[in-house]
Formats: C-alpha cells, sequence, structure tokens
C-alpha cells in the first residue's frame, strides 16, 4: 500500500512538474510573440524605420526589399557645399536610402537578420548599445551614427522597446545586400 501511494506521489509531481513545465513554456512563447508584436508595431509606426530603410520605387516603399538598406549598386547623390548658399543642405538619393550632406555620404543600413550583409552578425547588446551611444554597432571607438539616423530619440526609447524593434527585426526575411560604408565629405570611408 505504501509503495502504491508513493508510486502516485510521484506520477502526481510528475504530472505537475509536466504541466508547470508546459505553462512557462507557452507563457516564455506568448511573451516573445507579445514582444515581436511590439517591435513590429515601433519599427511600423512610431520609429518609422523603413522610411528609410526599405528602399523605394517612386514614392512607394519596395516591401520584396523590407529594411534591406540602401540597394548594392544603386547610386548615391552628390553634395556641394554651395548648395548650402541656396539652403539646400542635404542631398537623398531616388531610393531615399542615401544622404549627403556637409558630413559626407551616409546610407541606410541593411537591418534585416542576413548574418553577411544585415544585422545577422550583431548581437542584441550591440544593437541596444548602438541606439543608446549613438556609435556603430554599438562600439566606444566606432564612428557616430551619421545623420539623417535619428538615434538620439531612438536614446530615450526604453529598453524594452528596443528589445522589441531587435526582436522583430530577427523575424523578418533576411534579405543579401551589402550597403556601401559611409564616406566624409571628401568621399573616404569613415573608419567603422
Amino acid at each position: 500500500m505504501k509503495r502504491a501511494r508513493w508510486v502516485i506521489g510521484i506520477g502526481l509531481a510528475g504530472a505537475m512538474l509536466g504541466a508547470t513545465f508546459w505553462v512557462a513554456q507557452r507563457s516564455s512563447a506568448q511573451a516573445q510573440e507579445e514582444r515581436v508584436q511590439r517591435g513590429k508595431y515601433l519599427v511600423e509606426t512610431v520609429a518609422a524605420c523603413g522610411q528609410c530603410h526599405t528602399p523605394r520605387r517612386g514614392a512607394e516603399e519596395d516591401l520584396s526589399r523590407l529594411l534591406s538598406g540602401h540597394p548594392e549598386g544603386a547610386p548615391a547623390p552628390r553634395f556641394a557645399m554651395e548648395l548650402i548658399q541656396q539652403g539646400v543642405f542635404i542631398s537623398i538619393a531616388p531610393t531615399y536610402t542615401a544622404f549627403s550632406g556637409p558630413w559626407g555620404t551616409s546610407y541606410a543600413t541593411n537591418l534585416t537578420p542576413d548574418p553577411e550583409t544585415g544585422l545577422g552578425s550583431w548581437t542584441e547588446e550591440q544593437f541596444v548599445r548602438a541606439m543608446r551611444t549613438g556609435r556603430h554597432q554599438g562600439q566606444p571607438n566606432a564612428r557616430t551614427i551619421l545623420p539623417p539616423m535619428p538615434w538620439k530619440a531612438y536614446q530615450g526609447m526604453s529598453e524594452e522597446d528596443l528589445r522589441a524593434i531587435w526582436a522583430y527585426l530577427q523575424t523578418i526575411p533576411p534579405i543579401r545586400n551589402r550597403v556601401p560604408p559611409a564616406t566624409n565629405r571628401f568621399g573616404e570611408p569613415y573608419d567603422q
């Protein structure tokens, strides 16, 4: 009789442990899905990442290249200091993904999780630090993230929101697109 109670007790404990594990797993998966949906909302509305990071065809964003940055091989805008006298402070590529001004030329980064040309080689921590510090890949000695990227506005976002953006960016299809390096006003690449 004692043995039967012991076996039943172990069986009940195992069932409770299994149920607890199942609920925890389900809660974790549900929490991750909510995080991704929050990130999607932020990327598509408040942060408006696609405005610069998704190439355009005319006035419309090319959603087949969602958040893939400046298209490899696409022309870059040219800026001349004389334009400032005319009240022009920035030139923009036809794709709306490259920008040229007194700082040089900057290109919208590939935000897809492609491991070679996008954020696939970054860590979540590097992404959050980049948004907090305005430094490429969040590295202290890296170049400053260049205009028109409004990193100072994103700097004030909550940790939770930045991590939600990261979670969403990891779910979009990876697109292989090597974006050119930013250049200074003399046309020379900035140190990364």
